[in-house]
């Protein structure tokens, strides 16, 4: 009998805008105030976003609904105060510099530390968090899920407008992260010990606080254990979100199966992301064994190759390849965005299109 499928959780962050501006607005605390249901939905840094959380799941169907329900809510309770939430990357038409902060003593310390780095937090992803046993276990995943950074950022890639202007990104967000000291890809880790003395060196050095500030694109989580994979925008969809999570349980479930993962050096994992953030899936790829330039759709095909056996025993395969086929066939979220300005050169539209619905 096989082992069951590792279990997997989702963390979606989004932006609060103006119902007719579509202009950021700071009402996440006003907004979350009326929240009745037994739904985990928390502030974040700044006032402009609100964040949700599923709880543990063991199926993607399970995913997908408690995506679905938690967009919903959020939606119906900011509708309730004149405003719409906007399933971005990066907010279209800005906000003020430096954002409206939530109040609290830790937030106040980093802005205090870190000074006009903030201004850059008004920037939202998705998280996926997969089940554990123990922290060996989780640098072993993390070093499997370290070479397929960029192909996971290419395909969730939903931020090229920022301010106003198109940046020429399809991931915007991830530039605009990228100067926190403790942001970017991690190290590769011989061991848990090696992870800690890594994270050991952020802190010491006052790059992060606490652990919380530990901002790699993979981590091991400081409240829960599991592996957190930070890399991706938030999705436009919730059927986008639920195959980023299928893809990423998948390449853990890989790394337990004894597949061995390839150790991309960190210039050329560096530059891999740089790319992906650039041309998401319109453009090229790095290959990590050679460094060639290939086209990013190749990568695609060979992460679902890859993942196949591991995408094929949870009972995924159909969900994963029927979703990556449509991300093809449509664009991305960045690819769309620019489809719909196109259309009238209008950011109102592009706002409409990422208005999560309730």
């Amino acid at each position: 009998m096989s082992d069951p499928p590792l279990t997997v959780g989702v963390e979606e962050e989004f932006l609060l805008v103006d119902a007719d501006t579509g202009v950021l607005v700071p009402l996440a605390g006003v907004v979350l105030g009326g929240a009745r249901s037994g739904l985990d939905l928390q502030t974040e840094m700044t006032k402009y976003q609100v964040e949700s959380a599923t709880p543990v799941c063991r199926s993607m169907a399970e995913v997908r609904e408690q995506l679905l329900a938690a967009r919903r809510e959020l939606a119906a309770l900011a509708g309730a105060h004149g405003a719409r939430v906007v399933a971005s990357g990066t907010p279209l038409l800005g906000g003020s510099r430096p954002p409206p902060l939530t109040d609290t003593a830790r937030y106040r310390r980093i802005a205090a530390e870190y000074g006009p780095l903030v201004d850059g937090l008004m920037i939202c992803g998705c998280h996926v968090h997969v089940g554990i046993p123990d922290e060996e276990t989780g640098v072993l995943v993390s070093n499997h899920l370290r070479q397929w950074l960029p192909v996971l950022l290419a395909l969730s890639a939903n931020s090229p407008f920022a301010d106003g202007r198109d940046t020429g990104y399809a991931s915007w967000r991830y530039l605009a992260w990228s100067p926190w000291p403790s942001a970017g890809a991690p190290p590769w880790f011989e061991s848990a010990e090696d992870y800690h003395r890594g994270t050991g060196v952020l802190w010491s050095s006052g790059a992060a606080l606490d652990p919380a500030m530990v901002y790699w694109d993979v981590r091991l989580s400081a409240r829960h254990p599991t592996v957190e994979l930070r890399v991706c925008d938030v999705a436009v969809t919730v059927d986008e979100a639920v195959v980023l999570a299928a893809l990423v349980r998948a390449i853990a479930a890989t790394a337990l199966a004894g597949v061995p993962a390839h150790r991309v050096p960190d210039l050329a994992l560096r530059t891999a992301l740089w790319r992906a953030a650039r041309d998401g899936l319109d453009g090229a790829g790095i290959e990590p064994h050679s460094g060639r330039l290939v086209p990013a759709v190749d990568m695609v095909r060979s992460l679902l190759d890859w993942t196949r056996p591991a995408l094929r025993a949870a009972g995924d395969e159909d969900l994963v390849v029927d979703g990556v086929d449509r991300l093809l066939l449509d664009g991305t979220g960045a690819a769309r965005q620019r489809r719909a300005f196109r259309e009238r050169g209008s950011l109102a539209d592009v706002v409409r299109l990422l208005t999560v619905q309730p």
